[in-house]
């Protein structure tokens, strides 16, 4: 499932421009490759910024246009959100749509509405009744019935006989609808095959989600694409600074110099309390701190019997969270090095209790030393000991990582607070995770 945290506990990926080139296939399901710059907003920045496709976009679209070999560029502008976000094209013709970019969830879904609208604004609800390609799934439908393996969502039959979801998400998130087929409409020639998502019909403030776990009902399996990365950019917290990073859907020009770990994978029907088989499992080793590997026994990121201690690679999670054994470890470490500067009886988020008020952090930086996750074949994820505070508001910095149990989960999960200028790659046919470090501002 998702561990979306809340509100404060993201990194907002906005797009201020969508240029990518493309080669399609004649046959629907091969892959495709599509390149999206992205930009980093802060908080507070507006809500209500453009997000239109080109009018050429929709004029040119015609039903039934065989697809061709074709390069597009579009641009666009990406409103703020308290999340990772990505505008898509959903439909036929596009409605462009806001969704959180979650490798920690499975189903895809869209705010929705059933009434169509006199002005039908850019950040608008998915409005059905203007596509031609939509269609809502039967109760009838295999995957509403009870009990399909990969699939956990709660889903019933509504008194329009139609297939209803329900799902809580960890920070109390409630999202509920039909589930319904739908297609992405990148150009007249570019499309992804029709695939199920939800139709969420109670939309707030809340965004959709693009789940891109290894799900069968991914977007990422749904869609047939063999490798996806994203390059998250440093924070800024000066007014009106915009730094862009990069998001692929194929191929990345990049990925010669990435190195490259192995998921761990767990055999199909494998049932565990605790365990989510459908994550991006890494394996992970340990902790340092500078040159100082904390003493925390490996066995700890690995998931147990019961699934405990499972390490997840998360872009839907801004903080990373620990299991209490290698928390406390990290904790005492901190309280030695720095423990008289932390601010006294105070949890951030109910999860974290390691922050500092009014306390120089480029000194308790230089204290603590680079953060390094370490996991197998020597990658590692280095957070620099200028980037391990996160600014939580009010003169207060936080070192980015809570406890698991907080949550109510037993894993381990590596946020995107600690991906920054960092390339990720999922490589899904080769099931390999690959790093590279880069200035994720002027990654292309």
């Amino acid at each position: 499932m998702s561990l979306l945290q809340s509100n404060t506990l993201f990194l907002c990926l906005c797009f201020s421009s969508f240029l990518f080139s493309l080669s399609t296939q004649e046959k629907q399901n091969e892959p495709f490759s599509l390149f999206f710059p992205l930009k980093t907003v802060r908080l507070g920045s507006s809500r209500n910024a453009s997000t239109t496709f080109r009018d050429s976009l929709v004029s040119k679209y015609r039903k039934n246009t065989r697809p061709k070999t074709a390069s597009y560029n579009y641009k666009l502008s990406f409103q703020y959100s308290m999340a990772l976000i990505v505008s898509l094209p959903v439909g036929t013709p596009p409605q462009t749509q806001e969704m959180v970019l979650d490798t920690g969830s499975q189903l895809s879904w869209i705010k929705c509405h059933m009434k169509a609208l006199k002005k039908f604004p850019p950040t608008a609800p998915f409005d059905p009744s203007r596509s031609s390609t939509f269609s809502v799934l039967p109760c009838t439908h295999p995957i509403c019935k009870p009990r399909v393996p990969d699939f956990t969502l709660p889903t019933t039959c509504d008194q329009n006989r139609f297939c209803h979801y329900s799902y809580f998400y960890a920070d109390g998130t409630f999202a509920e609808g039909n589930l319904v087929r739908e297609k992405f409409t990148f150009s007249r020639s570019v499309t992804t095959p029709p695939f199920i998502l939800g139709c969420a019909k109670d939309p707030s403030d809340t965004n959709g989600i693009l789940g891109m776990n290894l799900g069968r009902l991914s977007f990422a399996s749904q869609a047939k694409i063999n490798k996806f990365s994203y390059c998250v950019p440093t924070r800024q917290t000066k007014p009106g600074s915009l730094p862009t990073g990069s998001f692929y859907l194929g191929n990345n020009p990049n990925s010669h110099w990435f190195k490259y770990v192995d998921l761990l994978t767990f055999p199909k029907g494998q049932r565990a309390p605790n365990l989510d088989p459908l994550a991006f499992t890494l394996p992970m080793q340990g902790i340092r701190l500078g040159t100082q590997k904390l003493n925390i026994p490996p066995a700890v990121f690995r998931p147990d019997p019961s699934g405990s201690g499972q390490t997840m690679i998360d872009s839907g999670s801004d903080f990373t969270f620990l299991v209490d054994e290698a928390y406390n470890a990290l904790r005492e470490e901190i309280v030695r090095r720095v423990g008289l500067k932390m601010k006294r009886g105070y949890v951030y988020a109910g999860v974290t209790d390691m922050c500092f008020q009014g306390a120089d952090t480029t000194e308790i930086g230089r204290l603590v030393g680079d953060m390094v996750f370490e996991f197998d074949k020597g990658v590692e994820i280095v957070a620099p000991k200028e980037r391990i505070l996160a600014d939580v508001g009010g003169g207060i910095h936080c070192l980015a990582i809570g406890r698991s149990n907080m949550l109510g989960a037993a894993s381990n999960i590596i946020g995107n607070f600690h991906q920054q200028n960092l390339w990720v790659e999922f490589d899904l046919v080769r099931r390999k995770v690959g790093f590279g470090k880069a200035d994720c501002r002027r990654s292309v």
